[in-house]
């Protein structure tokens, strides 16, 4: 299959979710921003929080917060897995059931969503409370072929928000890009556009993509290190355990541009805590 044959697909995926996508985006065509905050002491997460207790400065100006929302809003979970030969038998065995694990950790109102990618990117479950399509796809999957994990990425950013609730992308590779068409420059920008927040495994010992770092960075997730494949589920539960504890913390920015790069600084106030969201988003139409 020839590059542009691969792009072509990873783009006709995304293209099926994009209207939708789109209206959720950050200040690009809806007034209010939406930041998922973790806040944490001692790394355990606080709980009980309110409005009143957020800070929230848009580009150095203080902003009014809206709404605050703790586990109320259904989650978008989309699985972004590498497939690629370097993941086949045993250790795609081990990546599908850390897979399976975050499936059955789902709730009855939350969706899942598969995108595997190779050298070709493939939705091989859409976005559905169906989650028995997402095991049997999810099952179905087998290694082969080089990585292409900026084109899965941009699908799954896509698919993710295709639907209101919040978009958690789980991807996971074991090495560095080889294949991908889009730029990863073109994809970290429309992360910085999206409310979506992604979270990122690698294998420690091999080389791991700075793409994946810098998405996770930017979207206010985290890349884990992982030792191997065994140690997929464990993070896999992890990783929605902390997101499921996240705050979904609205506002309307008031008193600065309505395009280019917003910097976000999330406080709380009068505590002395941890606070992890995304630094800043992208507004506008350029």
């Amino acid at each position: 299959m020839s590059r542009g044959a691969r792009l072509t697909g990873a783009l006709m995926l995304a293209a099926a979710a994009a209207p939708l996508a789109a209206q959720s985006q950050f200040s690009v065509r809806v007034e209010s921003v939406r930041v998922d905050v973790l806040v944490a002491d001692g790394g355990r997460p606080v709980l009980g929080l309110r409005a009143d207790d957020f800070e929230i400065l848009d580009n150095g100006v203080p902003q009014q917060t809206d709404l605050v929302s703790f586990d109320e809003v259904p989650l978008n979970v989309i699985l972004v897995l590498d497939i690629s030969n370097s993941v086949a038998g045993e250790r795609l065995e081990q990546l599908q059931d850390a897979g399976r694990a975050v499936l059955t950790g789902l709730r009855k109102e939350d969706q899942a969503a598969l995108v595997t990618f190779s050298h070709v990117v493939s939705l091989g479950a859409a976005l559905s409370k169906d989650l028995a399509a997402v095991r049997s796809a999810l099952g179905a999957a087998y290694g082969f072929g080089e990585t292409s994990l900026i084109d899965a990425t941009y699908t799954a950013m896509m698919v993710g928000e295709a639907d209101a609730g919040r978009a958690l992308l789980i991807a996971f590779s074991d090495g560095v890009d080889t294949q991908s068409w889009l730029r990863a420059d073109a994809v970290l920008d429309a992360a910085k556009r999206s409310d979506a927040v992604a979270y990122g495994a690698a294998i420690e010992a091999r080389e791991s993509s700075s793409f994946l770092r810098d998405l996770t960075s930017l979207t206010g997730g985290t890349t884990y290190k992982v030792e191997s494949t065994r140690d997929l589920r464990q993070t896999f539960l992890k990783i929605l355990e902390e997101f499921r504890h996240r705050y979904l913390v609205s506002y309307t920015p008031r008193g600065v541009s309505k395009d280019g790069w917003h910097r976000i600084d999330v406080r709380v106030k009068n505590r002395r805590v941890t606070v992890k969201a995304r630094p800043g988003y992208l507004a506008g139409t350029s």
